[in-house]
This record gives structure tokens, C-alpha cells and sequence, in this order.
């Protein structure tokens, strides 16, 4: 098992592609890249490098870098601050014995590799690693796109922000719900009430303007059934009682258009007009 494994773990090191079908090749290479996305096994340097997302400077990193341990203060590459924080990770993993680590792919944990170019950790022992250590990471050379949309890292404080934000949302749903139901019976008390205003409700006219509408009224009374100096009717109408009845049948369903009250008012509105010009 071990043999089969050195053997298709120098066939992925090697610059020759793979021998397994085109799916797999698609998978396991990006996009236009003939460098390999995912790995059996990686150096340290090549697993930040992906790990940082910066795969496509690879080739430029590494014929720049002499001791992975110690890398540059400047890189032609962007993201530069994460590469040396990811490079430390894993380093810092290996130290610690929490990140198995070999030669050429296979498991050794001898410790006179650490600051040899050979050393490589596993990609089965990366991956477990970076999610007991790391498990807010995810990135997309060692986990599949279903295991970064599906297994979302949520931190204990995070959850406890979420949690107190949902109960605060509550809280102004149900005062939004209480606002609302306010609205709503007042709207259907509104509803409820009629239309007209009762004559009850209304100002009360001042004398004033009575006396105004009352002279209005009864000056044009009085030019309707008046003449010209030269004797020619300004109207049709001969008499108050011609007037009331024409009103009558033109508005009889108005309010206050009937014989009666026309009458009375009109008989008001002349002498008040008479009394106004003495």
C-alpha cells in the first residue's frame, strides 16, 4: 500500500499530467493553470501559496523564495502580509506536532526535515488539520464547494451576536405589529363614521358673515326681479314666488332648497338689505 501510494504520489508531483480520466484531471488542475489545484502532498510553501489563493504566482514565489521559514520582505506577487501568515500557520503546526508532516508524501515526523526543501505534509492530514485548528477556513484547494456552502464556520461569539440581533428583530416586529393593529382600528373607526357632518357639529356662523351672505342674497333677489332705468326685466322672473318655484324643481334634494325655508330666507335677505342701505 505504501509503494502504491509513493507511486501515484511522484505521479502528481511530476510535471507530466496524470493518467485518470478528464474529469478528474479537471478537478484536480484550475482553470488554465498546468500547475495542480489539490495535491496528494505539498511543501509548505505550495500549501499557503493555494491556501492564500495566489496559485497562479506560484512558479514566481517559489524561484524567489530560498528558505520557505524565512521568506522575503517583498514578493512580486500581491497578498503578500497573508501568504507569510499562512506559511507561519502551517510551520507553526508542524513545530507544535499537531500537523503530521514527511518526505515526499510519506509520513516520517523526523525532525531534521523541518528546514529541509523535501518536507511536505499530506493533504488528508492539511485538511484535518485546518479544520480542528482553523475552522473558520475553508479554502477551496482542500474543501469542495458543497463543504464550504453547506458546513458555514459560526464562532461562539458570532452565534451570540446572531442570537441577540434575532431577539432585538423580534422585538421591533412586535412593536411594528402592535403600531399596525393601532392604525388599522383607527382607520376602521373612521371608517365607521358618517360621511356628512351633523349640522350640529359644524362653527357656528358669526353675525358677521350672516349678515354678509344674508345682503348677497337678497341684492341679487332684488336685481332678478328688478328693471333697467329704461324699464327693460334684468330676468324672467315677475315675483319672489316665480324664483322659489324654479329652484324648487331645479334642486329640490338640496339641503335647505325648499319652499318653505327659500322663503323665510329670502324674505329675511330683502329686509336686511333694505335696512343696509338707509
Amino acid at each position: 500500500m505504501r509503494g502504491q501510494q509513493a507511486d501515484h504520489e511522484d505521479g502528481c508531483k511530476s510535471s507530466r499530467p496524470c493518467s485518470s480520466s478528464p474529469g478528474r484531471r479537471r478537478s484536480m488542475h484550475e482553470n488554465k493553470n498546468d500547475a495542480p489545484t489539490s495535491k496528494v502532498f505539498y511543501r509548505p510553501l505550495e500549501a499557503s501559496i493555494r491556501w492564500a489563493g495566489l496559485l497562479r504566482y506560484e512558479q514566481a514565489i517559489l524561484a524567489s523564495v530560498s528558505s520557505p521559514m524565512n521568506l522575503p520582505q517583498s514578493l512580486d506577487c500581491p497578498r503578500l502580509g497573508e501568504l507569510r501568515l499562512y506559511t507561519d500557520r502551517i510551520y507553526d503546526g508542524i513545530l507544535n506536532g499537531e500537523l503530521p508532516f514527511g518526505q515526499h508524501g510519506i509520513t516520517t515526523r523526523d525532525t531534521a526535515l523541518i528546514e529541509s526543501p523535501d518536507l511536505t505534509v499530506r493533504h488528508v492530514d492539511l485538511k484535518c488539520w485546518m479544520r480542528q485548528h482553523y475552522p473558520e477556513q475553508r479554502p477551496g484547494f482542500l474543501f469542495s464547494r458543497s463543504e464550504r456552502i453547506t458546513h458555514p464556520f459560526i464562532s461562539l461569539e458570532t452565534g451570540q451576536a446572531m442570537l441577540v440581533e434575532r431577539q432585538a428583530l423580534k422585538s421591533v416586529l412586535e412593536q411594528t405589529k402592535r403600531q399596525l393593529r393601532e392604525l388599522q382600528d383607527k382607520h376602521d373607526a373612521l371608517l365607521k363614521q358618517p360621511t356628512v357632518i351633523p349640522a350640529c357639529a359644524q362653527s357656528p356662523i358669526s353675525d358677521r358673515a350672516e349678515a354678509t351672505y344674508l345682503n348677497i342674497v337678497g341684492g341679487l333677489l332684488e336685481l332678478m326681479l328688478g328693471q333697467s332705468p329704461s324699464g327693460t326685466p334684468y330676468s324672467s322672473f315677475k315675483t319672489q314666488e316665480a324664483v322659489v318655484s324654479a329652484l324648487v324643481a331645479h334642486h329640490s334634494g338640496a339641503m335647505g332648497i325648499a319652499e318653505r325655508t327659500l322663503n323665510g330666507k329670502f324674505a329675511t335677505a330683502r329686509r336686511r338689505l333694505r335696512s343696509a342701505s338707509r
